[in-house]
C-alpha cells in the first residue's frame, strides 16, 4: 500500500504532514526548541516587548527577555520521503489565546514546556489539551541556574495523569528537543492503541 500521497498533475508524490504544537507559558523556550530542531530557517513571528505591556505581561523570572511571539513560531522536520513533521510554537501569554484553536485544528499532539521557577505558568496549556482530549508530553526545560527537580516530583506538582511523559531538556540543544518530540509520538500511538516496538 503507498503510504505517500501523489499529485498527478506534476507526477510527484506529496508527503504526509504531521502537525505538533509546542506551547507553554511565557519566555519558556517555545522559539527557542522550533529553532533548535527545525531543518529550515523557523518563522518567527516576534515583536518587541514594549511599555505598552506592563501590568499585562508577567516577566517575573525572565527580566531579560525583550521579545514576545504575537502569532506563532513555525518549523518542519522531514522524517523520509513520505512524512514531514511540522512545528507550531503557540504564543504564550493570555491576550494571544485566541489563536490557540486555529492552531491546534489537526494537531497530532503537543510540547507543553515547563519552567520550575515559574511552574504555574504551564498550567493553561495542560488544562487546554487535556479539555481537548489531545495528548501532551511536559518538557522541562532546564534553565541554567535553575534548581533540579526529577521527573516524579514535577509530575506531582503539576498533578499529571501518570500516563503523560514528563521529559527533562534542554531546548537550546537539538538532539534534547529531538528527545522531547520523540516522546511525544511514542505517547501519542499508545494512546492511540499503537504500542511504538523497542
Amino acid at each position: 500500500m503507498d503510504s505517500g500521497h501523489s499529485d498527478r498533475r506534476a507526477g510527484r508524490r506529496i508527503p504526509l504532514a504531521l502537525k505538533i504544537l509546542i506551547a507553554g507559558g511565557f519566555g519558556v523556550g517555545k522559539s527557542t526548541l522550533v529553532g533548535a530542531v527545525s531543518e529550515i530557517r523557523p518563522l518567527h513571528t516576534e515583536e518587541v516587548l514594549t511599555r505598552a505591556g506592563i501590568g499585562t505581561d508577567d516577566i517575573v523570572g525572565v527580566e531579560s527577555k525583550r521579545t514576545t511571539t504575537v502569532a506563532m513560531d513555525f518549523g518542519r522536520i522531514t522524517i523520509n520521503d513520505d512524512l514531514q513533521v511540522y512545528l507550531f510554537g503557540t504564543p504564550g501569554q493570555d491576550r494571544f489565546w485566541f489563536l490557540w484553536d486555529e492552531l491546534a485544528f489537526g494537531a497530532l499532539g503537543a510540547v507543553v514546556l515547563a519552567d520550575t521557577r515559574r511552574l504555574a505558568d504551564c498550567f493553561p496549556s495542560i488544562d487546554y489539551f487535556e479539555s481537548r482530549g489531545i495528548p501532551f508530553v511536559v518538557g522541562v526545560n532546564c534553565f541554567d541556574g535553575a534548581k533540579r527537580y526529577d521527573p516524579a516530583s514535577v509530575r506531582k506538582a503539576l498533578d499529571l495523569d501518570v500516563a503523560v511523559p514528563v521529559v527533562m531538556c534542554d531546548v537550546r540543544n537539538r538532539q534534547s528537543g529531538k528527545l522531547v518530540l520523540i516522546a511525544l509520538v511514542e505517547h501519542v500511538a499508545e494512546h492511540h492503541g499503537h504500542p511504538v516496538p523497542a
